[in-house]
């Protein structure tokens, strides 16, 4: 058996019973690929009955007929694509396999177990294909998230277009209960937002003007205007989309080891087929009876067919990858579902995963110098950058009425700002920038648990405002989570923040390890040094200074809601939610995912040895091979999609 998803893969294509296949119409679809089956089935077991209470009108040729138009019902286009796979020179194939094997069975007059195995062959399919459907679904959902008209206002007048051809700087209009077509800038009052699709948060957000909203939250009270700041393809839920759909294709190592061995087995057993076939003449002389021992070698077909390899362990990782995505959490790979079971040590950032990174000013201290020409002079040189801080200075002190402005602007990554206003050079950062300009400070402010922005103004030291940040709800659970994994041995935090903040958080968290005061090239050496132990790193940021670090752990992940699109793009993983907890839903799943499939390679691999020997001794029927066959297969689907209805912490 084999997906429509894999069609024309390693030579062997998907059969189609019906021609309705599309997305939408896939269920009405499927329902009329049903219907064939069924037919077949029932004329099957009639003609089951009509022999074994030995009916007098059939008898010879009437059962080959009977049996044999069933067969072509059924199998047609399993044969079909069989005989175009050996035209293009594919003989080592399921379709082939099957063929052979179903018509050998006619030749020796076992009509039933023919058709039977082609029947169930072509229900298992079916199956197949409806579990990969529903482990496709969550995924579909998302696809169907984006906008395919947005309104826009220009001079008073409303013109409805296509999101791509909206430009950045427009105004959109999006009514009650409409979705959001493009990131952009909430310029009315409020809004109460459903942000669910982006971040799977069912709780709604209230946003207030000048707030960034995006792309797939859908607005629920009023009309509402938003000024557009990224084009439609650079929205975060094109990006998004783009992530889910190149997920897919991916593969875990798991997946292509047996993909090759597939190849390399499938033609071993149809040797071995055949040499059971025609060895024992040497060996039995006039004993050898050609009829059994071809029924054992067709016997030997069904079974060595490799479907529930082939096919469950894709449905697998594509479950794993579906069940991610339900709970906010985007894969790159199936080979990232494999990766993350072999974390061992967990590093993350402290601003934007921990904490909210939402800042607040709480106090302001000065030295000989005008506090409100402090605050005036701080917050225009913070008004040209965007980090989270800078952007709360700004807030508090309202500039938008001052005549200062900002030259000479230089943003000194792990360090903070420096410009000329006016009259004064402005230096605004943490302790270490004035440390590096050599300008003395009062060196007890680093004893200080929060957040402090320190300021020195030609040359001088003016003073400083400390800032606020919050845990995330769901922070200290996420710790507590993580402790309780027995793989994770340590769990460490890494900030450019002052120690004395980071130990802060650390002892309210329970955190193992944590470094402050850290440069974003510190970091990387930081998680260079546990690699070196033989650690197995995953690593969670959500800022622009993060990516690097996300590039070199083992596991990238990222904090996508609200996180710097380098991060996103960068990590192996996205957290949609922007929720520490999540770090350990996507572990517990990796784990689920791994042991389900190999719980189906060790399942599907031991029945087939078992019936393989039966067979080739005669011990097993043709029955027995469908069962181990077809059988094996369907459990192995059950049991990958039993994924899907797992609960998470």
């Amino acid at each position: 058996m084999m997906s429509k998803d894999n069609e024309c893969q390693d030579g062997a294509c998907a059969i189609d019973y019906t021609k309705d296949t599309t997305v939408s119409n896939k269920t009405l679809a499927i329902n009329k690929a049903y219907i064939i089956p069924i037919i077949s089935l029932l004329f099957l077991v009639l003609g089951i009955g009509f022999d074994f209470f030995e009916v007098p009108f059939f008898r010879a040729p009437i059962p080959l007929i009977w049996f044999g138009v069933i067969y072509m019902l059924i199998g047609g286009p399993v044969l079909l694509k069989a005989v175009k796979l050996i035209v293009k020179g594919s003989i080592y194939n399921e379709f082939v396999l099957m063929s052979v094997a179903t018509l050998g069975a006619f030749l020796i007059g076992s009509y039933e177990e023919g058709v039977a195995v082609m029947l169930f062959y072509v229900v298992g399919e079916l199956f197949q294909e409806s579990a990969v459907n529903k482990a496709k679904r969550s995924i579909e959902a998302l696809l169907k998230v984006q906008v395919e008209e947005v309104t826009i206002i220009e001079n008073e007048l409303t013109f409805v277009k296509h999101p791509k051809d909206v430009k950045i700087g427009q105004i959109i209009r999006v009514k009650a209960g409409e979705k959001i077509a493009l990131d952009g800038e909430l310029i009315s009052n409020d809004a109460i937002l459903n942000t669910a699709a982006l971040t799977g948060e069912s709780v709604p957000k209230n946003s207030k003007k000048g707030e960034q909203v995006l792309a797939g939250m859908v607005n629920l009270t009023k009309v509402i205007e938003i000024k557009v700041t990224s084009k439609f393809e650079d929205t975060k839920l094109s990006k998004i989309l783009k992530l889910v759909q190149e997920a897919v294709g991916k593969k875990a190592k798991t997946q292509l080891l047996i993909s090759r061995l597939a190849k390399i087995y499938t033609p071993i057993v149809f040797w071995l087929a055949i040499a059971l076939v025609i060895v024992p003449y040497f060996f039995l002389g006039d004993n050898y009876i050609f009829q059994v021992w071809l029924q054992r070698a067709l016997i030997f077909l069904v079974i060595s067919c490799p479907c529930a390899l082939v096919i469950s362990i894709p449905l697998g990782y594509f479950g794993g990858i579906g069940a991610a995505s339900q709970n906010g959490i985007l894969f790159k790979g199936s080979n990232y579902l494999d990766l993350i079971t072999k974390v061992d040590t967990v590093v993350m950032d402290k601003t934007g995963t921990l904490t909210k990174g939402v800042f607040e000013v709480q106090e302001i201290v000065t030295s000989n110098i005008d506090k409100n020409l402090f605050l005036e002079l701080v917050a225009v040189l913070e008004s040209n950058s965007t980090h989270p801080i800078a952007q709360a200075i700004v807030n508090y002190v309202k500039i938008d009425n001052s005549k200062l402005k900002a030259t000479a602007i230089e943003e000194i990554s792990g360090y903070g700002m420096k410009g000329q206003i006016g009259e004064y050079e402005v230096l605004a950062g943490n302790s270490k920038l004035l440390q590096k300009f050599k300008i003395p400070f009062d060196e007890a402010i680093d004893s200080n648990d929060k957040t402090i922005v320190v300021v020195a103004i030609n040359q001088l030291y003016a003073g400083y405002i400390t800032i606020s940040d919050t845990l995330k709800e769901d922070a200290l659970k996420a710790i507590i989570n993580l402790h309780k994994i027995p793989k994770i041995i340590e769990v460490v935090m890494l900030s450019g923040d002052k120690q004395a903040v980071v130990d802060t958080i650390a002892n309210k968290l329970g955190i193992d390890k944590a470094i402050g005061d850290l440069l974003p090239e510190d970091k990387i050496s930081e998680v260079e040094k546990l690699k070196a132990m033989g650690r197995t790193i995953a690593f969670i940021g959500d800022g622009i200074n993060d990516a690097p670090v996300i590039t070199i752990a083992d596991v990238g992940m990222a904090m996508g809601g609200l996180g710097s699109d380098a991060a996103i793009e960068t990590a192996d993983v996205v957290i949609q939610t922007d929720q520490p907890s999540k770090i350990v839903t996507a572990i517990q799943i990796g784990n689920a995912t791994n042991k389900i499939i190999w719980q189906n390679i060790w399942l599907a691999l031991s029945v087939k040895i078992l019936v393989l020997i039966l067979g080739a001794w005669g011990m097993a029927t043709m029955w027995e091979a469908v069962i181990a066959d077809v059988g094996v297969a369907l459990l192995a689907i059950l049991n990958a999609v039993r994924i899907q209805k797992m609960k998470w912490n």
